[in-house]
């Protein structure tokens, strides 16, 4: 519990999932909020309801972006519902929204506190926006375990993922920022499947919060079902906190990551250099000397160890009450 965390997420059935884990592993100073699922407003209200049941009424919420940085907001179909968390009945929150925005949320946390590390699992304007606001907190943050993007296949449109699509101008200063970061995108997360047998281990719990946590994961897993056809839905966000449980869950590569702001087919893609095609000292087409380059700036994950990952997430999950 040594380590100190803000999550910065837009709940979410998958995000819920993220906090419940990372609230038994690690500090969390605060949870900031952004649009993404659904809008801020909702986003906020699910984050309260998440923190409410479980008995994390503790954690401070800041109300973040309700808008990208420069691109309209675009509406997405939501696989969450109509509030963004669909499904179980979750109680009412009795905690109110914490005064400050959670841009001036993040810039103050990490101005104040050395070696927080940031959670990302929704879309990334609030990150973007506080290191514009105020550069130095790039060298205050311990890392960014960042959900988002992919290294082939999208989800919002063939090549782009929610979360980056949502804000690219934002991933793109986060990326650019020269603050280490682990990106768990779409080829790691999809391999977080709720199977059905997965899920029975969830209802067999037998503890409230594990009842909870499987209406959850059977709403969100059925809904899936309807819009694609698959077995269960894939738990996105909690392979982010995971993977900064126990790095051996998740196999990596490091490589040089850029976001696509212009392409009109690609915009919001995640451009992974795995083969290092622009690497320095890469040799220039044709002759003339060697390109300059972009150094690697991300830790890929590329492989989930699936039957350990629900794992640790049950095992937490056992001990809420």
């Amino acid at each position: 519990m040594g380590r100190t965390l803000i999550i910065d997420t837009d709940p979410g059935h998958d995000d819920a999932m993220a906090i419940l884990l990372a609230a038994k592993h690690f500090e969390i100073l605060g949870i900031t909020t952004t649009h993404g699922n659904q809008t801020v407003d909702k986003t906020t209200r699910n984050a309260l309801k998440i923190l409410e049941f479980s008995g994390l009424t503790h954690i401070p919420v800041a109300r973040g972006s309700d808008l990208p940085l420069i691109q309209p907001l675009t509406p997405h179909p939501s696989g969450h519902g109509e509030t963004g968390l669909d499904g179980p009945s979750l109680p009412e929150p009795t905690t109110r929204i914490h005064p400050k925005h959670a841009v001036e949320f993040i810039v103050d946390t990490l101005m104040s506190t050395d070696g927080v590390t940031l959670a990302t699992i929704g879309p990334l304007t609030n990150v973007g926006a506080a290191f514009r606001r105020e550069p130095r907190i790039a060298g205050r943050i311990r890392e960014i375990s960042m959900m988002g993007g992919a290294t082939y296949v999208g989800n919002t449109s063939p090549v782009s993922e929610l979360n980056v699509e949502c804000d690219p101008e934002a991933a793109h200063i986060v990326l650019s920022s020269g603050v280490p970061i682990r990106m768990v995108g779409l080829n790691l997360t999809r391999q977080a499947e709720a199977t059905p047998e997965r899920r029975a281990r969830l209802r067999a719990l037998g503890n409230r919060v594990g009842r909870i946590a499987y209406e959850i994961v059977e709403w969100y897993s059925q809904r899936v079902q309807a819009m694609y056809g698959l077995r269960g839905a894939s738990l996105h966000d909690p392979c982010a906190v995971a993977w900064l449980i126990d790095p051996t869950l998740i196999g990596s590569v490091r490589a040089h990551v850029a976001v696509e702001l212009d392409g009109q087919f690609t915009r919001g893609m995640t451009v992974c250099d795995l083969r290092h095609i622009t690497a320095p000292g890469t040799p220039v087409k044709g002759g003339g000397g060697t390109k300059p380059g972009e150094s690697p700036n991300v830790e890929i994950g590329m492989t989930l160890d699936v039957d350990r990952f629900f794992g640790l997430l049950i095992d937490t999950l056992a001990t809420y009450p």
